[in-house]
C-alpha cells in the first residue's frame, strides 16, 4: 500500500509517492508546533502552515489521481486558509496575543 493510494509504475509515481511523504512528514511538524506553541503568534503560523500543505498535498493528489475536482477543492481551500490567518492576525494584534501566552 502506498500513501497515494495507487501504483507506482514510473518515475513520476515514485516522485509523487515521496512529495506525498514530505508533504505528511511537515503536516506531523507542524501539528507538533500547533499544540506547543508557546504564543498565540506561533500557533496561527502554524495553522497557516497546515492549510498550505494541505492545499499542496491536494495538488499532489490531484496529479496522483488525476481527478481534477481536487484541484477546484484546494483553490478553495486556500482561499479560506488565506483569510483565516488574516483574521487570526487582526485578532492577535488587537489582543496583543497574551490571552494565551504561556507564562514559562
Amino acid at each position: 500500500m502506498t500513501i497515494l493510494g495507487t501504483e507506482t509504475t514510473g518515475i513520476l509515481d515514485i516522485g509523487l509517492e515521496f512529495c506525498a511523504f514530505c508533504i505528511l512528514v511537515a503536516l506531523v511538524c507542524a501539528a507538533w508546533r500547533l499544540i506547543l506553541g508557546p504564543s498565540l503568534a506561533d500557533r496561527a503560523v502554524a495553522l497557516d502552515l497546515i492549510s498550505g500543505l494541505l492545499v499542496a498535498f491536494l495538488v499532489v493528489f490531484t496529479l496522483a489521481s488525476g481527478i481534477r475536482a481536487y484541484i477546484y477543492a484546494a483553490i478553495a481551500f486556500a482561499l479560506i486558509g488565506f483569510l483565516t490567518t488574516i483574521a487570526f492576525a487582526r485578532y492577535i494584534e488587537r489582543t496583543k496575543g497574551t490571552e494565551l501566552e504561556s507564562h514559562d
